[in-house]
């Protein structure tokens, strides 16, 4: 059942993809604020189609921690699930994503639409400069900021380790960072078929402050607190460098 459950799911979601995608570059010339609602429209049909097909489902501890105005979202990542569901729990926003995508034909134009932060990864240092510009840019014109510090999806029971680009892009900026941890991996595992029923826990921490803090501490405080809760959510047991800190 799990098999077939999964394989309806992508069914839905490669046939919403061919409905949708192809539809988004001829939109932007419109408002941004119109291209983003249309494109949402496939993040809250396959979040649906999840629960109705896989039976799983999500709750969200911390709402109260959104603040109105823009922010930088700092979260863990473990599988191509949050990169749905994050878009429903914030207000617009864009991602940072390698330039490369944009050359995929529809489906990388779609994206280019909904103007990301491009960056190329070739380029080492400079990509983090890239990042801090164009994101500070983004912010300035309300738009949130989604950041992956590990920069890959990380297994359950493991962490990755934090890049500052997202800590340097908010001390920069003076904009908020907000952490948010989440055991998605322990359903939707890295590059797995199956998806396996049950209840994701997301937590959204409160906004913590970055001006006047240096990249590195802000980054510390943003790490510390994500493993904290993955501690505490994870069903995988956690190993590592965060089980010796809490002996």
């Amino acid at each position: 059942m799990l098999f077939l459950r999964s394989l309806l799911f992508w069914i839905g979601m490669t046939v919403s993809t061919l409905i949708i995608t192809p539809f988004i570059p001829f939109l932007y010339p419109i408002p941004y604020s119109i291209r983003y609602r249309y494109a949402h429209q496939w993040t809250r049909f396959n979040l649906w189609w999840l629960e109705v097909t896989c039976r799983l489902k999500y709750r969200v501890e911390g709402t109260e921690n959104i603040p109105d105005t823009p922010c930088i979202v700092m979260a863990k990542h473990q599988s191509a699930w949050e990169t749905m569901a994050l878009q429903k729990m914030f207000p617009p926003q864009v991602w940072i994503m390698k330039r490369e995508i944009f050359w995929i034909p529809f489906f990388g134009w779609a994206i280019a639409a909904m103007e990301p932060i491009a960056i190329d990864r070739s380029s080492g240092r400079k990509a983090v400069a890239q990042i801090v510009e164009q994101g500070i840019k983004k912010l300035q014109e309300g738009r949130w900021i989604v950041v992956f510090p590990e920069g890959t999806r990380v297994p359950p029971g493991k962490k990755g380790r934090y890049g500052q680009g997202g800590a340097i892009m908010a001390t920069e900026s003076g904009f908020p960072a907000i952490p948010v941890a989440h055991n998605a991996g322990e359903f939707w595992k890295r590059n797995d078929f199956i998806k396996r029923p049950g209840t994701i826990d997301v937590v959204i921490g409160k906004p913590i402050e970055s001006k006047g803090k240096e990249p590195s501490a802000l980054n510390k405080e943003v790490e510390d607190w994500i493993e904290e809760q993955m501690h505490e959510i994870s069903i995988t047991p956690y190993t590592g460098e965060l089980h010796k800190r809490k002996k």
